[in-house]
């Protein structure tokens, strides 16, 4: 009996760190990239509020609960704000979404839009202010999936939701069936793992893949092991309050915890881009800041794309939260990452 117990813990070991930890990937730790210095606008204090009030909606709340506490919050975003786009449903016999339309934008230039909310909340409506900006710089019709969220529903048929979603934009566009003439995937945070998760599986699929990808502070390693994870939780003011106590947990129980509410190893390609082949991708834009908990996953997987030979870019801004692209009518530094958005998207056509 005490054979098999210590053969059972053994066998448990093992599959904690060869299967749910994945590779050591700390030589990924490199700073190749240009950086910005400068102080934050004084919006930023703004939305430091706007984030303090996110906090304060669930305070006292636990579980479901609380996790209706953050959606509504997060619905409620887009409340107030003016926006120059059209928001219209993507009707009957579509993926569930909605279309964002800039004036004049061009119809067969379209982009997939996923949106963040650590794959438990958000939707097209509580990122209407990415959507809206992101329509107009891009001059694209943007369909902004509306995909299945935990814990209603598996991480997979998420995901699943986006593979047909973006299928479906191929051949689809705001006014009918229309076959696409250019195309780009593109998310933020949580969306933005989906992001990079999407076009590697269209790669491995063999269908028409995106002309590029923009991933706004992706997450892109579940295993949590990227030093920031830790080291940026006191100056990360959106991650930290809701994130940083679980970095107190030994990473093999969050291992485990991933894997049972996932249904999935953390070392999966499927929830860790990072940990999955970057060879030959569309050109990729990554935007983080140098103070958020996933500044490491981003530095992580524009290292390893240019190691492997794809074209990568990554793009850094001092001091500013999580997803900064929410504040585009408070920072100026949204309006600089849109415009560069806008910069990346014409060099990939140019080029």
């Amino acid at each position: 009996m005490i054979w098999f117990v210590v053969a059972l813990l053994l066998l448990i070991v093992l599959i904690t760190v060869l299967v749910l930890r994945g590779e050591n990937l700390a030589h990924l730790d490199r700073d190749d990239f240009p950086k910005q210095d400068y102080t934050p606008s004084p919006g930023h204090n703004q939305v430091l509020e706007t984030i303090r009030d996110m906090s304060r909606s669930a305070r006292g709340l636990r579980g479901r609960a609380r996790l209706m506490a953050l959606r509504k919050h997060m619905e409620g975003l887009s409340e107030g704000r003016e926006f120059v786009s059209e928001f219209r449903p993507s009707g009957p016999n579509a993926p569930k979404g909605e279309w964002v339309l800039a004036p004049g934008v061009n119809p067969r230039r379209r982009i997939l839009y996923i949106h963040g909310g650590a794959w438990v909340a958000g939707s097209p409506r509580s990122h209407r202010a990415i959507t809206d900006r992101l329509s107009k710089v891009a001059n694209a019709a943007v369909f902004a999936v509306d995909y299945r969220l935990l814990p209603e529903h598996r991480y997979r048929e998420g995901l699943r939701d986006c593979q047909e979603a973006y299928q479906w934009m191929l051949e689809h566009g705001p006014d009918g069936r229309e076959p696409a003439e250019f195309v780009v995937v593109a998310g933020d945070s949580a969306g933005g793992s989906h992001t990079l998760v999407l076009i590697a599986w269209i790669r491995d699929q063999g269908l028409r893949q995106a002309d590029a990808a923009v991933a706004l502070s992706p997450s892109t390693d579940l295993t949590l092991t990227a030093p920031s994870n830790r080291l940026n939780i006191k100056t990360d003011p959106l991650l930290g309050p809701t994130f940083g106590s679980l970095m107190r947990v030994p990473l093999p129980v969050l291992w485990w915890l991933s894997f049972f509410g996932m249904r999935l190893s953390p070392a999966s390609p499927l929830a860790s881009p990072l940990r999955g082949s970057l060879e030959k991708l569309p050109p990729v834009l990554i935007h983080a800041s140098d103070s958020e908990m996933l500044l490491d996953n981003a530095r992580r997987y524009a290292n390893k794309a240019k190691d492997a030979g794809s074209p990568v870019e990554l793009k850094t801004w001092p001091g500013m939260v999580h997803v900064w692209h929410m504040f585009p009518d408070i920072l100026p530094e949204a309006e600089e990452a849109f415009d560069n958005i806008g910069d990346f998207l014409r060099k990939v056509e140019q080029d």
